[in-house]
């Protein structure tokens, strides 16, 4: 059965029952959801800037610069080098190539990359630590060059690894590969944070909740946040041009973490192993990109 509906005119009271004319409450609202681009929405409802063309080069410009940096980097991951000796090395190679490192006096941080060795999570300073065989090491590479930012994890192994630590560094790589197959067009943010904490946890690690990844791009953290635990279709709705990291942070022991004194190094309350892998993405049309690639 077909019903006839009157047209809502400009001056009758407005459907959504506020007591206005319709003029002067929903028909607006009604014309800017018509009008109002995928980017200008995401913008304003969730402060996500999505890329442009143009913008994506030159984010991929720069983890071309970013992934070069590695390769030098792995030059001297060996029993007897200073993480200090790292951040000389990736802070003159970036300036040499045009670019700033981006951690360099974000927030006070005093260094140019982020070394984090055993139970550290996440920022650890570099200095005098002298790497030792079995340790293992997270490397975290941020890059602005022209204006456009490209961020990178990546865990080594110094000289020999122990089992543990060969188990852990496997999960963690297959956690940000598990990510990436779930960074589609129509997935959500909370899609990827499930897949990771749903195979991480089976597979007797836990996921670090205090630390996410986020966009990048125009600057080093925007919107949005990506969590890695959560639930399925919760989250964002990921569209082409959105730009941003996914780096898991997996622990051997127990989730719980802390911060240190010198208010950036986050450890392992355990005491427990950590590591972490991470890639600047994009999404396509249908799929997404690496704009940090390496090998998972």
């Amino acid at each position: 059965m077909t019903r006839n509906l009157k047209k809502t005119g400009r001056n009758d009271p407005c459907p959504c029952g506020s007591g206005l004319k319709y003029k002067n409450c929903c028909m607006n609202k009604v014309t800017q959801s018509q009008t109002e681009s995928l980017a200008d929405k995401y913008l304003r409802i969730h402060k996500i800037r999505l890329k442009e063309p143009k913008d994506i080069e030159g984010i991929r410009a720069s983890g071309t610069l970013v992934m070069a940096t590695f390769e030098e980097v792995k030059k001297i991951l060996v029993p007897g080098t200073t993480t200090e000796e790292i951040n000389t090395l990736v802070h003159g190679f970036t300036v040499k190539n045009g670019a700033v490192p981006a951690p360099l006096n974000y927030n006070g941080f005093p260094k140019s990359v982020c070394t984090s060795v055993n139970d550290v999570v996440c920022h650890g300073i570099p200095g005098d630590y002298v790497l030792k065989d079995g340790d293992i090491l997270d490397v975290d590479i941020t890059t602005i060059l022209n204006g456009y930012y490209a961020d990178c994890n990546q865990t080594f192994f110094i000289g020999t690894p122990s089992t543990d630590a060969r188990h852990l560094v496997d999960v963690t790589r297959e956690c940000l590969k598990r990510g990436k197959e779930m960074a589609l067009p129509g997935n959500t943010t909370g899609d990827i944070g499930w897949t990771i904490q749903h195979y991480a946890e089976a597979q007797g690690c836990s996921v670090v909740r205090e630390l996410v990844g986020h966009g990048v791009g125009f600057s080093f953290h925007e919107a949005p946040e990506v969590a890695h635990f959560g639930k399925r279709g919760h989250g964002v709705e990921l569209v082409p041009g959105m730009v941003f990291t996914i780096e898991p942070m997996i622990n051997l022991g127990a989730r719980h973490v802390r911060t240190l004194d010198d208010h950036w190094t986050v450890v392992t309350k355990d005491g427990s192993l950590s590591a972490q892998f991470e890639q600047t993405f994009v999404i396509t049309e249908d799929g997404c990109e690496s704009l940090t690639p390496f090998e998972l």
